[in-house]
């Protein structure tokens, strides 16, 4: 579940970054002059259209690894052309657009401006914030869900859907399924840290990156900017399903990755760390997409009954796949990941 996007992405153009008030690598909402940049980059600047949505990506990564028909999506979208090309991109991936038609909104767009190996993502959700809990009820998303057996969030839905969320967070916790989110940006535990505190307890696998787990500490004041004492401590935080440990995996980009959990089943002495493979920087076109590709190919290994230490290897090979092409997209034909 998450905000279905479809990705406006220019490269090696700087002045967008000034002219707008962005960082070279941030992930943030449209404010102000910031929603002018959207009719900009259609007007004045060559745009390639990518289908993204962190979570949706994450979800098509998911599905790269699994078999054919393994995954649903949930999102809103506008009645557009542009939501026919995210159903579009799902279909080729053989992700299942499970979307809410929104008729008075556009299907939201996110800015990409990718500067060097920084991208810098503009958000403005349109549909997607108008996400209703009423979506769940439908009887054949309430199929998808019964019949579902892992679920994962978005952290950047937390902005607007927090009751839609939780009633899968529930539902997952009821049926003991597990239930992933991902902090997404370092807004969010920022500037939503109640809705994050309202899920959490939720969460039995938290993904997140090391500027998103700064920003948490940070948050909630644990005084410390050290990684893996912040995956640690995340772990630790109570949870509703007691039967299962959280898993929590911070990834801090080519350096290393960190696995964190109470349970030395599942992250042996309970903290691991997990060395990126170097590449190339020559053979690096931009990381747009990069930490959900991880996420997906993390997740769809766990759902394949994959060690944390598989899933991690996982998650690097389709990140890594990720960052040498344009955008949030897979080789096709497959290659082998597992």
């Amino acid at each position: 579940m998450g905000n279905p996007l479809l990705d406006m992405q220019v490269v090696n153009k700087p002045e967008l970054l000034d002219k707008y008030g962005l960082k070279p690598n941030d992930a943030i909402l449209a404010e102000g002059k910031q929603a002018d940049i959207y009719d900009d980059l259609q007007a004045n600047y060559q745009v390639e259209y990518v289908a993204g949505g962190a979570a949706q990506n994450a979800a098509r990564g998911a599905q790269y690894v699994l078999p054919e028909g393994s995954t649903a999506y949930l999102g809103a979208v506008g009645s557009d052309k542009l939501a026919d090309q995210l159903r579009a991109a799902n279909d080729k991936e053989g992700l299942h657009s499970a979307y809410q038609v929104v008729d008075d909104k556009p299907t939201g767009a996110c800015a990409v401006i990718i500067t060097g190996h920084d991208r810098s993502l503009c958000t403005t959700l349109g549909a997607a914030e108008s996400f209703s809990p009423s979506h769940l009820d439908k009887p054949e998303i309430k199929g998808l869900i019964e019949r579902a057996q892992n679920f994962y969030l978005g952290g950047f839905f937390l902005t607007h859907g927090l009751e839609s969320a939780l009633v899968l967070a529930k539902h997952a916790a009821e049926k003991n399924k597990p239930f992933a989110m991902n902090l997404s940006a370092p807004f969010i535990p920022q500037f939503f840290k109640s809705q994050v505190d309202e899920i959490l307890p939720y969460v039995d696998v938290l993904i997140g990156n090391e500027s998103e787990a700064e920003a948490y500490a940070a948050s909630h004041e644990w005084d410390t900017k050290d990684i893996p004492t912040i995956a640690q401590k995340l772990a630790a935080l109570p949870k509703k399903n007691e039967s299962t440990a959280r898993i929590v995996v911070i990834t801090q980009g080519a350096s290393s990755t960190v696995a964190a959990s109470t349970s030395s089943s599942l992250v042996p002495s309970g903290l691991q760390t997990y060395p990126v493979e170097a590449l190339a920087s020559d053979k690096i076109v931009d990381t747009n997409g990069a930490g959900d590709a991880f996420a997906g190919g993390f997740l769809g290994a766990r759902a394949l009954g994959k060690s944390v230490d598989e899933a991690v290897e996982a998650g690097h090979k389709m990140g890594q796949m990720n960052v040498q092409l344009s955008g949030p997209t897979f080789k096709f034909p497959k290659v082998q990941i597992l």
